[in-house]
C-alpha cells in the first residue's frame, strides 16, 4: 500500500515523495481514512509508529478543500501536546508534509518570550499547535479564540496526566465548538484517561498499533552489573568501542545529565545535556546538533526527552534504570522506530536491582546480561 492508495491529494503526496515517505505504517493506513471520513479517533499509539503523519496529513488535505484565500484566516484545528519538544517536532511535520498546500501553521510553548508566536498569531494561521499552559496564557490575553477549531487532536494524553496537564486539558474544553473532530491518542490508556476519552470523543472509531510492550521486540536489549564508581569508565568504554554512532543517554536526574556531559566532552566525546533547567533555546540547539550529528552523545532526562523523534537511532544507553517500568520502555522506544532494528543498554546498581525486577516483569524477560571487566 502507498499513500496515493489512501486518496491523498497530490501536493501532499509530492511533498511525503520528497521526504521519502512513500509507504504509509500501520497507524497511518487505519487512521488517516477515517479521518478524512470526518469520524473522531481513539488511538492507541506511541511516538514513533508514525503517529504525526496519521493526523496532520488528513488534517491539512481537510483543511486545504476548505481553504479560501479570500477569508481572514481563522484556526481551524489545534493540536494539543504535553511538551515543548514534541511541539516543535509536530509544526516541523506539517511544514515537510504542508510545504505544497496555501496553509499556514503556528507553535506556542512556554519558557520563551511570547512576542514571536503572538506576532505570528496577529497575521492568521489555520492550524495551532500548543502546549496547555502557553496556550491558557495566550487565550486569557485575548490573542487566541478557539471558537472556529474543527478538528483537535489531544495527543500524548497519558503524559498530559503524568505531567499534570489534565486540569488545564478540562479548563480548554469548553472553549472548543460542540461540533469538531476530535482526535484523542495515548501511549496507554489509565483510568483517567478513559473517562476523559469517553467525555470528549463521540461514537469514536479505535485505533490500535503496537501496544508499548510489544515496541521493544525490534530492539536488542542489554544489561551492565556495575558499581556506582565505574559507570563512567564504563560509558566511555562503551562509547569509545564505536566512535560513530549516535547515541541517547538517559540520566534520572538534571544534576545527573550535566555531569555526564561534562565528564564525556573532558574524554573527547562531544556531548550535551538536555533537560528542563535549560533554557528553551539551549534544549532545541542541543537538539538539533545532534540530529545534524554535529555532537555524538545526548543525554536527557525523562521529561526532556519525550517527544524526542531520531530517526533510526541506533542506540540508547541507560545510565541510571528509571523508577517506573514503562518509563523505561518508553526510552528504549527511541530506537527500533517504525522497523528499524535497535539497541539498549543498561547499568543496573545494587540498590536498583528492585526496578530491574519490574522491568523484566514488564519486557517479559528478554534483557541480556553482559559481563564487564569493572570490579
Amino acid at each position: 500500500m502507498t499513500f496515493r492508495d489512501l486518496q491523498i491529494i497530490e501536493p501532499i503526496l509530492q511533498a511525503l515523495k520528497e521526504k521519502e515517505y512513500e509507504i504509509p505504517t500501520p497507524i497511518q493506513q487505519k487512521a488517516i481514512p477515517v479521518i478524512l471520513n470526518k469520524r473522531d479517533i481513539l488511538g492507541c499509539a506511541q511516538t514513533g509508529t508514525g503517529k504525526t503523519a496519521a493526523f496532520a496529513i488528513p488534517i491539512l488535505q481537510l483543511l486545504n478543500q476548505e481553504h479560501d484565500d479570500s477569508n481572514k484566516r481563522k484556526i481551524k484545528s489545534l493540536i494539543l501536546t504535553p511538551t515543548r519538544e514534541l511541539a516543535i517536532q509536530i509544526d516541523e511535520n506539517f511544514t515537510d508534509y504542508g510545504k505544497h498546500l496555501p496553509l499556514r501553521h503556528c507553535v506556542i510553548f512556554g519558557g520563551v518570550k511570547q512576542k514571536a508566536q503572538t506576532d505570528k498569531l496577529s497575521r492568521g494561521i489555520d492550524i495551532l499547535i500548543a502546549t496547555p499552559g502557553r496556550l491558557l496564557d495566550l487565550i486569557s490575553q485575548k490573542f487566541i479564540s478557539l471558537k472556529d477549531v474543527e478538528y483537535f487532536v489531544l495527543d500524548e494524553a497519558d503524559r498530559m496526566l503524568d505531567m499534570g496537564f489534565i486540569h488545564d486539558i478540562k479548563k480548554l474544553l469548553p472553549l472548543l465548538p460542540k461540533e469538531k473532530q476530535t482526535l484523542f491518542f495515548s501511549a496507554t490508556m489509565p483510568d483517567a484517561i478513559a473517562t476523559l476519552s469517553k467525555k470528549i470523543l463521540r461514537n469514536p472509531t479505535r485505533v490500535e498499533v503496537a501496544p508499548a510492550s510489544s515496541t521493544i521486540d525490534t530492539v536488542k536489549q542489554y544489561l551492565y552489573y556495575v558499581n556506582k564508581e565505574d559507570k563512567k569508565s564504563l560509558l566511555i568504554t562503551l562509547l569509545k568501542q564505536d566512535s560513530e554512532q549516535s547515541v541517547l543517554v538517559f540520566s534520572r536526574t538534571k544534576h545527573g545529565a550535566n555531569n555526564i556531559a561534562k565528564t564525556l566532552c573532558n574524554a573527547g566525546i562531544e556531548s550535551e545535556a538536555i533537560h528542563g533547567n535549560k533554557s528553551q533555546n539551549a534544549r532545541q540547539k542541543a537538539l538539533s546538533n545532534f540530529k545534524d550529528h554535529s555532537i555524538r552523545v545526548l543525554i536527557a532526562t525523562d521529561i526532556a526527552a519525550r517527544g524526542i523523534d531520531i530517526e533510526q537511532l541506533p542506540i540508547v544507553i541507560n545510565y541510571d534504570l528509571p523508577d517506573v517500568p514503562e518509563t523505561y520502555v518508553h526510552r528504549i522506544g527511541r530506537t527500533g522506530r517504525a522497523g528499524n532494528k535497535g539497541i539498549s543498554i543498561s547499568f543496573c546498581m545494587q540498590e536498583e536491582k528492585q526496578q530491574l525486577k519490574d522491568i523484566l516483569k514488564l519486557t517479559g524477560n528478554q534483557i541480556k546480561v553482559l559481563k564487564t571487566s569493572n570490579k
